[in-house]
Parts: structure tokens; sequence; C-alpha cells
């Protein structure tokens, strides 16, 4: 098995890139009608959501809103745990058992080839949603051999977060656009009596799927990368060392604080909205949520740092899935619609900062207004890398966290830990 990036694959390159000839590969996807594939969206009734935990309100106030105008066919918010590897294992437990608990999935972006491959989630049908309003890269994410297997819901791209009063304060007129300015940048803030006790960078470094998206944009954003362009691995390179010698280095001399090897999105979130951090790697749901704290009107947004310029972020969002074993399908494929427009992708955005698929809302210019971080989160989106999008996804990713962590955490060097990765990764393809 090759790792499969999100470029569009010929049928022939996918089945060898997949290395599993699960399903067969059919027509582009453009059905008509009711069926797509084998899937028939009959049934109406009530129907289950689930996703994570919803740390902003904007999901049960949509799942409200749908409630109250279908009252004959009322979704249930099932929410599962914060953390992305659980509400993996735990979608993947019920598709396991076949049951028809979970309707409509909230996937993680790089999830759907391997949902997909394994029949869990249904083809769709591509004239139900206007995907040609979307951003093409939100769109690749949720096809899986050239077929819509979900409709994008919200996409996201990393931004770096920072205290433009402390940069201002110490005489500092742009962020940074490389590690070493950044680097630079924390040392003359830290000089400031108010900032001689913060610290200066963290991501989401916990040994769980944040890891792997902050490994992989550190290791792009420094040159190298996961994969090459035929698929193969290829991350025991100068350039990916590089990168993860940015993040083991930083924890070493405290650049990054040696807790935030413990930090998820909430916790870096709350570091950063308490005044602990100068700089933060974060999505833009962050942005709303700091403008209501200590720290309102005292950050903006950038670009990530790199190592010679300006980074590239893990391409991240949600897609909308409709489980192979659940009931009720035709209220779940409206219900995907309502919940996947551009009327639903504004109000997230306006109420969670949450990344819409949409591209014209980033161009509208009330909407920069009043949201200033929209063009730096759209180019952030547009410049992403995806993680590697494979079947197999679960060992691809649990070898990055571990040997990632392993440098991090200081059991190993950047040199080692790449090496062991590689021999991971070659060994998982070859299965």
């Amino acid at each position: 098995m090759k790792i499969q990036t999100a470029r569009a694959l010929p049928c022939s390159a996918a089945l060898v890139a997949a290395g599993l000839l699960l399903t067969a590969c059919g027509s582009s996807g453009s059905d008509s009608g009711q069926q797509a594939g084998n899937a028939s969206f009959e049934g109406r009734g009530p129907i289950t959501f689930v996703a994570g935990k919803d740390s902003t309100g904007v999901v049960q106030a949509a799942l409200d809103r749908w409630n109250e105008l279908h009252p004959e066919e009322k979704v249930t918010f099932v929410q599962l745990p914060t953390d992305a590897d659980s509400q993996r294992q735990q979608m993947i437990q019920n598709a396991e058992t076949k049951s028809d608990a979970y309707t409509v999935l909230s996937l993680d972006v790089v999830w759907t080839s391997e949902f997909a491959a394994h029949q869990w989630i249904d083809r769709l049908p591509e004239n139900r949603f206007p995907l040609q309003k979307m951003l093409r890269p939100v769109v690749e994410t949720a096809k899986y051999r050239g077929n819509l297997y979900a409709a994008p819901g919200s996409s996201d791209g990393g931004m770096l977060y920072y205290r433009t009063d402390l940069l201002k304060k110490a005489g500092i007129t742009e962020p940074p656009a490389t590690w070493s300015e950044m680097t630079a940048d924390c040392a003359r803030v830290k000089k400031l009596p108010e900032a001689g006790d913060m610290s200066c960078y963290a991501g989401q470094f916990q040994k769980y799927e944040g890891l792997t998206v902050n490994f992989a944009e550190a290791v792009h954003s420094a040159g190298g990368q996961v994969a090459d362009a035929d698929g193969k691995p290829d991350v025991d390179t100068p350039e990916a060392r590089k990168g993860l010698d940015f993040l083991a280095g930083s924890v070493e001399d405290g650049t990054i604080p040696k807790e935030a090897i413990t930090y998820q999105e909430e916790d870096g979130r709350q570091a950063f909205e308490a005044g602990k951090l100068i700089f933060h790697r974060n999505w833009p749901y962050v942005y709303s949520l700091a403008q209501k704290s200590k720290v309102a009107g005292k950050f903006a947004v950038a670009p990530l740092p790199g190592l010679n310029g300006p980074g590239s972020s893990s391409l991240g969002g949600h897609n909308l899935a409709l489980s192979s074993f659940a009931k009720n399908k035709a209220t779940a494929l409206d219900f995907m619609k309502f919940f996947s427009s551009e009327d639903s992708a504004s109000t997230f955005l306006k109420d969670a900062s949450l990344a819409p698929p949409y591209a014209d809302l980033y161009d509208d210019a009330s909407l920069v207004e009043q949201y200033p971080y929209l063009p730096v989160l759209k180019e952030s989106i547009l410049r992403a890398v995806p993680r590697p999008r494979v079947v197999q996804y679960g060992d691809v990713t649990s070898a990055i966290q571990r040997e990632a962590y392993a440098a991090l955490a200081g059991g190993k060097s950047s040199a080692q830990a790449l090496k062991d990765l590689q021999a991971a990764l070659q060994k998982s393809a070859a299965q």
C-alpha cells in the first residue's frame, strides 16, 4: 500500500495506492435521482448526528433549527470525546457492529478514504450538494476514487495567533514569517516586565491526532514531505529532520514550554487566552472564543511561520458522511444538505469562527471587515498540505504520533525518530 495524498488519482492508481480491492471503481459520482452506487436513500424519521464535543454551542443551535422545522424527523446530537482519535475509534466500533445507532457522521477530512474503502459510509449523489461553489481542496477531501462519499461541512487551516499589544510594545511591527524570527521576537517580548513569565509558543503536541497535524506542518514548512509524488513514504530526509528538529529543539530550549507536550487544542487555547503564550498555533474556531477572553482586542492572526518563509498548514475540517447501516436515509440526506448549506456555513463562521467550505464567503467585504482573519485563513487552506489519505490511516497516524512524541519528549533524536518512522511507514505500505 502506497500512501495516497489528496491529489486525485486515476482508478488504477487508486487501487495500487490503497493496496486493497475493497470497492470497484465507478463513475465520476455525478449520479442523479435517489441513488448513488448501491445506496438507496429511503425512509423518514428520527436520526442522529455524531460528532466530537461541541465547545462552541453552534451544533446544537443548528439542530434546534432543524428540529423546529421537522418535528417528525428530529435529529439527536451524539457527542463523542474531544480528541479525534477517540472519535474515530468509536465510529469504527459502531460500523464494525453494523449498528444503526449512528446516522450522520462528522468525519475528520482525512478519514474519508478509510471509511469509504471499508464500506462504512454510502456514496452520495453529487447533484444534491453545491460543490462548484466550494474551495477545490475542500471538495477533494470528500471524495474517494473520484466519487463523493461526504458533504464538506467545514474546512480548517492552522494559523498563528499572536499578541499584537506585546509585539507593538516591544517595537515589532510585523508578525514573524520564519521560526527564527519568531524566536527572536519572543526574546524581545519577554524583556517586557509584563511578559517575563510568558512562554513563547505552543501548538498541539500530546500523543494524538493533533501531533500528527503539527508534525506534518513542521516537516512541510521545512521543505520536507511525509510521502513523495508517487505516494511512497519519504520522511527520513534532511528537510524533514529540520522540521522535527525545530519542534524537539524548541521543547529542549524552552521556546515551547514543557507542559505543551500535553496540549490538545483546548489546552493551548486556554493557555493563550490566559496570557501564558505570546504565539500559538491553532484553528480558526479559537478566534471568536478569544474575543471573549482577557486577550480580546490584543491579538491577531498570521500565516504559520516556516524555516525560510511562511509555512504550510495541514488541511483540516470535517465532512458529513452517511452511515451505511443507518435508518431513515432520506431524512439524513436532507439534513446533510441543510447542515452543509452556505447559510449554515455563514452562521458557523459568524458564531464560532468555523472555516466555511464556500469560496464566496472569504471574499465578502462585509464579512472580512467583521472577521479580518478570513484572508489569512483562505490562504492557509489553499496552501495547505493534506495528511496521508490512506485506507490504513490508523496505522500511519499512530506511527507518526509515536515517533514524533519520542523526539519531543527527549526519548530519541530527531534523526533516529525519522529513521524509525520511515521503517514503520514502509512496513505499513507493504501490507
